[in-house]
């Protein structure tokens, strides 16, 4: 396996660094949204501040991970102007929650065009054997050259595919939380005007 992607070109180790950072990303962002789970920390930072306890909501809110608690947090530390904090504290998680992702974006548009351009050179490479031997060149010679050049073909759009599923994924847990944050932002918003 290792001599059919020696045999891809040159273009094989910036298609191997796109899969290796690919790799680190998907692995590092799917440990993220894992510990994103539900919680009830959310219900009871909302209960809190219902009832007045905002020094013990936002003591609940400092302990946790959660973005959708740190955008809370900022909201109950900054009475005077809740949705102006929030806001600022969401840009801030969602840059968080995004990390990443446009580096899986432009692995997935890169890849395939990395690939393509290794067919080209390998194509290339075919044509100059077959003008160079006598007689017109040997069919052989050709095919033989096309088959390896379309190896980063193949590779290309192997890290392409393989970046997509996850990337599309991560991209709906984003706009997932992001919902989630927007939905109890406006909640403890509206809990702390009634104050």
């Amino acid at each position: 396996m290792i001599e059919t992607l020696v045999k891809g070109g040159w273009v094989m180790l910036p298609l191997a660094l796109c899969s290796l950072i690919s790799l680190t990303i998907i692995i590092e962002r799917f440990l993220y949204f894992r510990r994103l789970g539900a919680t009830k920390a959310v219900e009871q930072v909302m209960d809190l501040v219902s009832k007045g306890k905002l020094r013990d909501g936002q003591e609940v809110a400092n302990r946790s991970h959660l973005p959708v608690l740190k955008v809370l947090a900022a909201g109950i530390a900054n009475p005077a102007a809740p949705a102006k904090a929030m806001e600022a504290a969401g840009i801030t998680q969602y840059a968080t929650l995004k990390r990443g992702l446009p580096t899986l974006d432009t692995i997935i548009t890169l890849s395939p065009l990395l690939g393509l351009l290794g067919t080209i050179i390998g194509m290339v490479d075919s044509f100059q054997i077959m003008a160079t031997v006598s007689g017109g060149g040997s069919p052989h010679a050709v095919t033989g050259g096309v088959a390896e050049a379309l190896i980063a073909t193949a590779t290309g759009i192997g890290v392409a595919v393989t970046t997509l599923i996850p990337y599309n994924y991560f991209m709906s847990r984003v706009e997932r939380e992001s919902e989630i944050m927007e939905q109890c932002a406006t909640e403890l918003e509206m809990i702390l005007v009634k104050e």
